[in-house]
């Protein structure tokens, strides 16, 4: 206490280390849940099946061809699958739209009815297109929030208006709910859903399926409906058993391990990184403790000839360096609750686990033990006598 600003610069090294260590794993924490959010918000208990690339030669000329699904794909599918809740087919296109207050190049997709259910998308006013629709290629559209806010200004004022899609006019009938970005970090509300019918005779003239989405009665049957959508696909698609398929199945649970595995390995590489400054903080601890150790070194002699044992002196030292740790530990935790409460006012998700806040506390109390025992043990083994007459 009577040497503030030492004690305060010594811990130091600590203040950083413990903070940056809570620091880095929050973020990492955070930004793994966040990644989780956005690929649950794509829907529950979801597989996505996609057309897979497939190279052909043709003379010398080797070309890439993609067999689209076909709407008996999607339908074989419904019929003989007994995991399904909801499916649909998916096209996809972009081009340029028009609304009333400007006009922009979306993301358009033909969809079924159920592939809200699937998704687990809401619409917040209005309403859903349906089988009627469908059946009648209806001009119908849902629009998500960006887009409804660049064509209209702002996405209350697009419901019962009409938009422009190549030379078709639709009519605005829904909004879909905000979802934010997505995993791969593309704006999931800049997109107009469209009937999969009308999309596929009205704007693209084609037979041809993108993608397909399924939702599965629950998480637990994700690998049975996943192999089960497989074989399904095989026999409607005419591939051999043993054949490489011409489609890919994406299982979401996979997609959030997968995610989850890499967050966490790059939250221990940092958190390893920001370690490091826990033992370069140990390191400067020994240092001013030893240096205080020659400073107080007839303080150590009066002590001793008084009746100090060695473990006393030894006791003493060690204290004081454990304390510095637990105090430059305490004052880390603070900064980084500060820290991560700013980054979270910045828009920038953080989570502090309690555990790492007690494991880095511990941490850098075990640094002090471990950096201030030589000093320590040099002050105790001191002579009486060489210590009163030390100058």
């Amino acid at each position: 206490m009577r040497n503030r600003m030492r004690s305060l610069l010594t811990s130091l090294g600590i203040i950083i280390g413990v903070g940056s260590v809570i620091i880095m794993v929050a973020l990492g924490e955070g930004s793994q849940r966040e990644i989780e959010a956005r690929i649950t918000a794509m829907g529950t208990n979801l597989l996505q099946i996609m057309p897979q690339r497939q190279m052909s030669r043709s003379g010398q000329q080797v070309m890439m061809r993609v067999n689209a699904f076909t709407k008996r794909d999607i339908q074989k599918l419904r019929d003989e699958s007994s995991f399904i809740t909801a499916i649909s087919g998916i096209t996809q296109s972009s081009t340029n739209v028009s609304g009333l207050q400007g006009n922009a190049q979306v993301s358009i997709q033909g969809v079924e009815p159920e592939f809200f259910i699937a998704r687990n998308w809401r619409v917040i006013e209005g309403f859903y297109f349906d089988d009627e629709d469908m059946y009648l290629r209806n001009r119908v559209a849902v629009l998500g929030q960006t887009t409804a806010r660049n064509l209209f200004g702002q996405p209350n004022a697009a419901l019962g208006e009409q938009i422009r899609i190549g030379t078709n006019y639709f009519l605005v009938i829904g909004l879909l709910e905000n979802k934010g970005a997505s995993f791969g970090g593309n704006d999931q509300d800049d997109i107009i859903l469209v009937p999969m019918d009308t999309a596929l005779t009205r704007l693209s003239n084609s037979r041809n399926i993108n993608q397909i989405v399924l939702s599965v009665i629950n998480k637990d049957y994700m690998d049975a409906a996943q192999k089960e959508a497989e074989l399904i696909l095989r026999e409607s698609r005419g591939i051999a058993e043993g054949a490489s398929p011409d489609f890919m199945i994406m299982n979401q649970a996979d997609m959030i391990d997968m995610a989850s595995a890499t967050s966490r390995t790059l939250t221990t590489l940092l958190a390893a990184i920001a370690g490091v400054s826990l033992l370069v903080g140990g390191i400067g601890i020994m240092n001013i403790m030893l240096v205080s150790v020659t400073e107080r070194t007839r303080e150590i002699g009066i002590r001793m000839a008084v009746g100090g044992r060695k473990r006393d002196i030894l006791f003493q030292f060690l204290t004081e360096s454990v304390i510095l740790s637990i105090m430059g530990g305490l004052l880390g935790v603070g900064l980084a609750f500060l820290v991560c409460r700013l980054l979270l006012m910045m828009g920038i998700p953080t989570a502090i686990n309690p555990l790492i806040v007690a494991a880095s506390t511990l941490f850098a109390a075990f640094v002090g033990i471990i950096f201030g025992y030589y000093p320590a043990l040099k002050a105790a083994r001191l002579y009486p006598i060489d210590a009163l007459r030390y100058e």
